[in-house]
């Protein structure tokens, strides 16, 4: 095997000194290999800190394509801020400084504006296994979404989620109402600013890092985050309230360069998309023993007062929504329109079974 891989990196090395070839547009999957470890080598980053959702499902994505190759193939992995924060890593995929990435349309509004369409609250289902089904099947999110990444450089393996959406506060919100003028941290896409103005809140876009200190000095009022997330980074320390909204998914997807992708031989396309698939199911289960147990411990941490939202309660923050679906289309326009129409049936033919 070692001389076959040997002999792989020599006809590698001699084309690209008989083409004077360099750039990131000749990137192959033999440029991956470092015959140090006689291994191939891909980079993945991901938007979280170690031991959250996106950590596990990559750490899981490496430790199969190592056995699936029988330890040909390694996969580094780059927690945010080991190589920049979340926006960067998305330009570094799209410039094969990294091979695969967690690409969360909340940090990728201006790169890809279709994709906006995650932001919009009460647009899915509350029950998870339908969403995936949705995420599965639909052909508005892996056919014409897909499309509007991969004209980005971006090529999408697949969408999942990282649970529900959730409010902490430092009053009780209950209602459209009680959000007026409300000061709640949203990451910086457009659309999530667009859904929370739909409500009369003012949506304030900080660092995921500074959102401690923005609670803890009163310059924000609230923030939205899976449970696992308000856990992990203690806000609930610094809030009165904890309300499980089911606001909307934190959906994010698996990116893959595409130059990268279609330089890889059949045989480890296959690999790559096999694991994809295995670790449909498994993204969903993880989600939801991490945000089960992280509520558990904010609780028992903090007391803080966990509320619930009544039906009545849900149906009028679902009608003051719909207006951002208006506010979506004008930010981008038709291509966006016909995505978003043709989600919205899909789901609810899914619904409906």
């Amino acid at each position: 095997m070692k001389r076959y891989l040997i002999l792989i990196l020599i006809f590698s090395m001699a084309a690209v000194s008989l083409t004077g070839c360099s750039s990131v547009e000749h990137q192959s999957y033999e440029a991956h290999y470092d015959p140090t470890i006689d291994k191939y080598v891909f980079r993945f980053a991901h938007e979280e800190m170690e031991g959250s959702v996106q950590d596990y499902y990559v750490k899981k994505f490496a430790e199969l394509m190592e056995e699936k190759s029988k330890g040909e193939i390694k996969i580094e992995i780059y927690p945010v801020s080991q190589i920049g924060d979340a926006t960067q890593q998305t330009e570094l995929l799209q410039n094969a400084g990294i091979d695969f990435a967690i690409v969360s349309p909340g940090n990728t509004g201006t790169i890809v504006p279709e994709n906006q369409l995650f932001s919009l609250h009460f647009l899915f289902s509350d029950d998870m296994e339908k969403n995936k089904e949705i995420f599965k099947t639909s052909k508005a999110l892996n056919e014409l979404l897909s499309q509007k990444y991969l004209e980005r450089d971006l090529k999408v393996l697949s969408y999942w989620t990282e649970g529900f959406m959730q409010w902490t506060s430092n009053k009780p919100i209950n209602t459209p109402e009680q959000f007026n003028g409300f000061k709640i941290r949203t990451m910086p896409s457009p659309m999530i600013v667009a859904a929370y103005e739909a409500y009369g809140a003012n949506p304030t876009p900080i660092p995921y890092m500074e959102v401690y200190s923005g609670l803890q000095l009163k310059m924000i009022d609230g923030q939205e985050n899976p449970l696992f997330a308000i856990e992990e980074m203690k806000f609930a320390e610094v809030q009165n309230y904890l309300t499980l909204a089911n606001s909307s998914l934190y959906v994010t997807t698996t990116c893959v360069n595409p130059k990268v992708y279609d330089s890889l031989p059949e045989g480890v396309r296959k690999m790559v998309d096999e694991t994809i698939e295995e670790l449909r199911d498994y993204s969903f289960e993880i989600q939801e023993q991490l945000n089960n147990e992280a509520l558990e411990k904010i609780v028992k941490a903090t007391n803080i007062p966990v509320v619930e939202l009544t039906e009545e309660e849900i149906n009028a923050f679902k009608e003051s929504s719909i207006s951002a679906r208006d506010r979506y289309v004008s930010m981008v326009g038709q291509s966006g329109k016909e995505i978003l129409d043709l989600l919205v049936k899909e789901i609810e033919e899914i619904e409906n079974k």
